[in-house]
């Protein structure tokens, strides 16, 4: 499981440091692609292939939207390998998309990990508390999906 956020920046190679905590579930390799809110999502390769399995591979071929979506999560996706000191590269047109620069936010999210620029972690965060939701925002959120 992914758990916890941290601050780093990718070098002039492209390459970030994955946290060494997450290491070692992505044994080696990974699929790296485009998520949602202008962030990346970093898929272990199992969870890339339960995926692709569970929600990809049984969109209708016949309805054009179905087809569109499938294209959109394939062309986005990059196999990376990550080397003996946790550097994995991020291809050019996915940092364009992130817009990572320099400063970035590693953040675990249970079974796959989002990589967002600083810039855009920033405009999530609330400026007067720092925080996603306030604690009203998340009351409200639990009792919505029955915690």
């Amino acid at each position: 499981m992914f758990v916890g956020k941290y601050y780093n920046s990718i070098d002039s190679k492209s390459r970030i440091i994955v946290p060494a905590k997450f290491r070692d579930e992505l044994e080696g390799r990974c699929i790296i692609a485009k998520a949602l809110d202008r962030c990346l999502t970093i898929y272990p390769k199992d969870q890339w292939e339960k995926f692709v399995e569970e929600k990809l591979d049984i969109l209708p071929t016949g309805n054009p939207q179905a087809r569109k979506l499938r294209r959109h999560f394939y062309s986005s996706a990059a196999e990376c390998d990550v080397d003996k000191q946790g550097r994995l590269t991020i291809p050019q047109d996915l940092r364009e998309y992130a817009g990572i620069e320099k400063d970035l936010v590693t953040i675990g999210s249970n079974k796959t990990i989002e990589v967002w620029s600083k810039e855009y972690w920033k405009d999530e965060i609330d400026p007067d508390t720092g925080e996603l939701m306030n604690a009203s925002e998340v009351a409200e959120s639990m009792e919505q999906y029955g915690f």
